[in-house]
């Protein structure tokens, strides 16, 4: 018996894959080549702001100012792609530079999130008694005088008793040289993995009391976890009946229950005939699955058989957070560029309007210098319109000089 393995969920988990300082170094590095680039593309002769007559001509025009640098550089990082690329050489090697960098991290980015998903899910340190064996980062007990405690001992007495009798049969002088060559082998016949864990056990403590060793457990860390040794029916009863433990691996050392009578009792038979009638009308299922499988407390547990292998939302949340984010700020910048618009060009649109008063004020005090014919052709009328303008043009300066002085 273990501690459950609870896993942490982060809404922003997928942010935890890379060290805060790998951040800020990304974050710098594209307001440098962003900054970069704008400078390449502002200095170099052959960029398209510094030749726009060679350039007139093309599809795709862009001038790379700041503005369009630093997005030009968030695009290139995603499936949609940055657009057109940079006239110039130099300003190219720039952008096929943040290229190379944004494959690679993404790449990697992407390795490190698909493994850091899953290997918390993955990670069961014990499956089995041989697994429990293998390891020293948790340590392990049974409970002190329990048929458990005995088993143990008992395995480890017997594989020092086969050592002793293997070393003496190896030292028998008077066995001839065939018998003796039989004995000689490369590994080690005898099994000393009960003997190591029985000393584990003595290391670690053994628990007087089973609230003691479930306290143990409790108490117990991933750095230096505890795991109980005990009977299967006390283990799966504290399983049932405590959401935060679990039972691990298969059962050992399965011996059935016996009811002791004394020798010759009548009480043998009776018992008998009445645990085979239980067994035939299978009330001893009917009795384990109302108090076994449908327990109200692990009712409410969360069953791992419920769970699924997918990401959860409680790690990958925080994307649509970013979503949200992102429409709450677009919305913000729509209003902002109202606003700047509206109050911006405020006194620019007055003073077209008032300029069209003046423009339509003074059409109105021009007296027309003759009346058009139907027979008067479209080349007539534009000439005397161009006629009537320049001669305004030309006398309206002089008018000046035929003001009276006072």
């Amino acid at each position: 018996m273990m501690q459950l393995p609870s896993t942490p969920s982060s809404l922003f988990k997928f942010l935890t894959v890379l060290e805060t300082n790998v951040w800020l170094c990304i974050l710098a590095a594209y307001f440098f080549t962003s900054f970069l680039m704008w400078i390449f593309d502002r200095y170099s002769p052959y960029s398209y702001q510094n030749n726009r007559e060679k350039y007139k001509n093309d599809d795709e025009k862009r001038e790379f100012n700041i503005k369009e640098c630093l997005w030009f550089c968030m695009t290139s990082l995603t499936p949609q792609g940055g657009g057109e690329a940079p006239k110039n050489l130099s300003g190219r090697l720039v952008a096929a530079t943040w290229w190379l960098f944004g494959f690679i991290i993404i790449a990697s980015y992407t390795a490190n999130l698909a493994a850091f998903l899953t290997v918390s899910r993955l990670d069961t340190p014990v499956e089995s008694l041989d697994d429990l064996s293998k390891q020293y980062k948790i340590l392990y007990a049974p409970l002190n005088g329990s048929s458990a405690m005995t088993y143990f001992q008992r395995m480890a007495d017997i594989e020092a008793k086969f050592y002793e009798i293997w070393k003496e049969m190896s030292l028998n002088d008077s066995l001839t040289a065939v018998e003796r060559s039989k004995l000689a082998v490369w590994d080690y016949p005898v099994s000393d993995k009960y003997t190591k864990m029985w000393q584990a056990m003595l290391e670690a403590g053994l628990p007087n009391s089973l609230e003691e060793a479930v306290q143990r457990i409790r108490n117990s860390t991933s750095a230096s976890g505890f795991a109980f040794l005990g009977d299967a029916t006390d283990i799966r009863y504290q399983v049932l009946t405590n959401c935060d433990l679990q039972m691990v691996g298969e059962e050992f050392s399965r011996k059935p229950y016996a009811i002791a009578v004394q020798q010759g009792s009548p009480l043998k038979d009776q018992f008998n005939n009445a645990i085979l009638m239980l067994l035939n009308r299978r009330e001893l299922e009917k009795l384990k699955e109302q108090w076994w499988k449908n327990d109200d407390v692990q009712n409410k547990c969360e069953k791992p058989d419920d769970q699924s292998d997918g990401i959860s939302i409680q790690n990958i949340g925080g994307v649509f957070i970013v979503i949200f984010v992102g429409i709450g700020m677009a919305c913000v910048t729509l209003l902002f560029e109202f606003w700047y618009y509206k109050y911006r060009n405020n006194g620019k649109v007055l003073d077209i309007v008032g300029s069209t008063e003046q423009q339509q004020s003074t059409v109105k005090h021009v007296r027309p210098v003759g009346k058009l014919s139907k027979q008067d052709s479209l080349k007539d009328v534009t000439k005397r319109q161009t006629y009537q303008n320049l001669r305004t043009r030309t006398l309206m300066p002089n008018l000046s000089k035929f003001q009276p002085r006072f």
